[in-house]
Formats: C-alpha cells, structure tokens, sequence
C-alpha cells in the first residue's frame, strides 16, 4: 500500500523559511521521518514537492497510491484548479498545515481544500503530517467509521 505525500510552494525551504513559524525541520527530514513511521506502520510513502499546481495536480489524476496528504501551501488560498483536482480524487485526501492558519493573516484563514479534503490537521507543525499517515493508513480499515 502507499500513501502519497504533496508539498506545495516554498516547503522545499523547510528549516531554514520562518522557523518560527514552520519550526527547523528540513523537507527533507520530514520525508525521511515519513517513510520510517510508513514502514513501521507497512506502508510505502512516497513523496513529491512542487511550486507548480499542475505537477500536484497530475500527482492526484495519476496516483496508484490508497490515500493522499497534502499541504498545499500558499495554493490553499488561491488555486481553484487544486481544490477540483482534489475533489475529483478517487482516495481520501487529507489536507495538513504546520502553521495555525486561522490564527495568521486574515488571508490565509479561508481554506479552498478544507471542504473536499478527508480531514485537515491544521497547526500542529510537522506531527500533523505523522498524524495524517496514521489516518491515512487507517483509512479504509476503520477510520471514518463511527
């Protein structure tokens, strides 16, 4: 099974961008400690970032993967074409920030993913992506299920 993690404009920057805001850990740290907690928990995750809305894009049509976690950065706000990328997507999609977005500037407190995604994590810093691929490789076994 595999889960497949998006990252969006300017987190190529990760650990050195606004460490107060986004913390010290690199991209590729986070990468790194994604596919560790992936393989205990027996899952493949595979990991792609991009300034371009139409490489995330292509990513969703074309994955194979069982869920997908996104954090799509400043296209949160700004890209309608994601958000319908996302809503057309076949497998659960769960959205993550590592910053509060709703306690930051007032532009970036309206999501576009929030309502078509699976669920957001939303100011939790690089955990919430560690707390997505739990969900994400619940999902379909019983998560959701209430």
């Amino acid at each position: 099974m595999k889960i497949l993690v998006l990252n969006g404009p300017r987190l190529d920057r990760l650990g050195e961008r606004a460490p107060e805001i986004y913390g010290r850990t690199t991209l590729a740290e986070l990468e790194d400690m994604l596919r560790a907690r992936g393989k205990e928990l027996g899952v493949e995750v595979e990991c792609i970032q991009s300034a371009d809305p139409d490489v995330l894009i292509d990513a969703l049509k074309g994955t194979d993967a069982r869920a997908v976690i996104i954090n799509p950065a400043a296209l949160t706000h700004t890209s309608f074409a994601l958000r319908e990328a996302i809503a057309a997507c076949t497998v659960p999609v769960f959205e993550i920030h590592i910053s509060n977005i709703y306690a930051r500037e007032p532009y970036r407190r309206h999501s576009l993913v929030s309502p078509v995604a699976r669920g957001s994590i939303i100011g939790l810093g690089v955990q919430g992506y560690v707390l997505a691929l739990e969900a994400a490789a619940m999902e379909g076994d019983d998560a959701g299920t209430t």
